[in-house]
This record gives structure tokens, sequence and C-alpha cells, in this order.
């Protein structure tokens, strides 16, 4: 029975993730407009746009090849296994024993991979500026998250998401040094991945300072909902992830029946919209930096996650 309920509750993560990706951006828009003194779109206004997109042919540039076809797939479908992999409401889903926060940061690479070829495609100027930014900023983020795993792995025995929260949720871990240098690494990096402020802005295409924008102007219709929706499934995901390893609380447990899950997606609700309180306040309080102060930004991030991990593997061989 518990495998039964395994699959299920993977079931039903899949289409809550389906629900709540447009809709944690739309609520990340309406709370910055409402801190800016906007009335903003409606929290809903994102799945409106992909539905409205969805029903659209895309246009294709007369040189595009093969790539700019595929790649909105392969990036959305790999966004959306990654973040199937994380656990939201409950433990012990039929993906967990595939839940590797290795696996994950894999898939999310396909999907920047992905996407700078489809760029690169077509051969327009903003689309090759935009990856090759894409890439410079992902040859610092990619380390300072495997690092960051690193310290994760050494103090939980595992890079796997369930055991992770696991070893947090018993307080075995306690409070440690380390532990906030990764956390630290993990904010910086995801800041990067979804291309929020203040490494770049969504809500612009000023053509000096965008890099993911750059990269799908030349996207319409299907194509472009796709690639949209990606970016949405990757906001979620990071928040899913935070919440999962430093927040591993009111999930519900590893074969619980179903009648245990309205507990655990309330928590899970309120662990997102807290940390999408957190983001827009934060967004609103800050400037974009200049692009080319990036890679000190993510380069700090990387040296605090090394630090880290160098701290608690001394520790460690010390006692």
């Amino acid at each position: 029975m518990a495998v039964l309920w395994g699959i299920l509750a993977q079931l039903a993560h899949i289409a809550l993730l389906l629900a709540a990706a447009p809709l944690l951006t739309g609520v990340v828009r309406w709370l910055k407009s409402r801190m800016m003194g906007r009335r903003g779109p409606h929290p809903l206004q994102p799945m409106r746009d992909l539905l409205k997109l969805l029903r659209k042919r895309p246009v294709l540039a007369e040189n595009a090849s093969a790539i700019s076809r595929a790649a909105p797939y392969l990036a959305a479908g790999a966004a959306l296994a990654a973040a199937a992999l994380v656990p939201s409401f409950a433990r012990g889903m039929a993906f967990a024993p595939l839940a590797d926060l290795i696996l994950v940061a894999g898939l999310l690479a396909l999907g920047r991979v992905a996407m700078a070829l489809a760029g690169m495609d077509v051969g327009t100027p903003f689309g090759g500026l935009g990856a090759a930014r894409e890439m410079s900023f992902a040859a610092l983020a990619e380390p300072a998250l495997i690092v960051a795993a690193l310290t994760l792995a050494i103090l939980a025995g595992t890079t796997n998401l369930d055991a992770i929260g696991a070893a947090f949720r018993d307080g075995g871990l306690g409070l440690r040094v380390s532990l906030g240098l990764a956390l630290v690494a993990l904010l910086a990096v995801a800041v990067a991945e979804n291309a929020r402020i203040p490494v770049d802005n969504p809500a612009t295409h000023l053509e000096l300072t965008m890099v993911h924008e750059a990269m799908i102007l030349e996207a319409s219709g299907r194509h472009l909902a796709l690639w949209e929706f990606a970016a949405m499934l990757r906001l979620l995901l990071w928040l899913m992830l935070l919440s999962a390893i430093f927040l591993p609380f009111g999930q519900a447990a590893a074969g619980a029946a179903p009648h245990y899950w309205p507990l655990g997606l309330l928590a899970f609700a309120a662990k997102l919209g807290g940390l999408a309180l957190a983001l827009a306040a934060f967004e609103s309080a800050i400037a974009k930096m200049r692009v080319f102060r990036v890679p000190e930004f993510l380069g700090a991030a990387l040296l605090l996650g090394l630090l880290g991990a160098v701290l608690l593997f001394v520790s460690t061989r010390l006692t």
C-alpha cells in the first residue's frame, strides 16, 4: 500500500507543479507591484498568458535549424523532470530514490545548454550575447552549487534530498557555520539561475543588460510559452529546493495515506508564500548590478561555499 501511496503522491506532486509554477510567478509579480505602490497584474495573469501563447503557432526564422524547434521542449522537459524530483508536500514519493541533488543540477544544466544553443542557432547578435553571458555565469554558478551539495553530503552522508531533509528535521545537523555558508551560496546561485535581480531583471528588454530574455527574443507562440513555463518551473524548483533542505517541516511522512496530505499542502503553501514574499521584498529593495559585476557576485558565492566545505571537512577530520 505504501508503494501505491507513493505513486499517487508523485502524480499529485507533478499536477501541483503544473498549477503552482505560473501562480507563483504571478504572486511574486503582484507582491512586487504592491510594494512599489502599484496595483499590479492579477496573480493568474501568467497562466492566462501561457494558455494564450499555447494556442498560437510559432514563427521561425528562415535559417533556423531543428535546434530552435527542439530546444523549448527539451528545456521545459528538463525543468519539469528536475522539479518532479524535489519533494513538496510529502516524503517518500515514487521518484524519491532518484531525488539526488547532483541529478537536479545536471537537469538544470541541460536546460541551460538547450537555451544557449537556441539563442545562437539563428545567429542574431542578441542571442549570441545572451548565450555567452549565460554560459560564463554558469561557469561560476554550477561549481558553487556542487560545492554546496558537497557540504550537505558530508553532513548528511548522502546527496538524496529526502535524506538531507530528514537529517535537518531530526536536528542531527545542528547549527553550523558551514550550513550558513552553504545557504548563502545556494541563495546566490538561485538568484542567478532564475535571472532575478540583482543578476538580471526579468521585466526588462534592455539590450545592454539582459541575459535570459536575449536568448528567447526570436521565440513566439508555443515555443515562447514553453520557454516561459520552463523559467516559472525553475523559480518554483529553487524555492522548493531551499524549503526541502532548510525547512523540511510539515511534510507528510513517507507512505502516509492521502488524508494526511492536506496538512502537508498547507505547510508547503505557507513556506512558498513566505519565500515568495521574501523574494519580492528583496527585489524591491535592491537595484540591479552591472553585468560586469555578476562574475564577482557568483565568485563570492563559490568562495563561500568552498570555505564552508573546507571548514566542515577539517572539523570532521579533527574530530
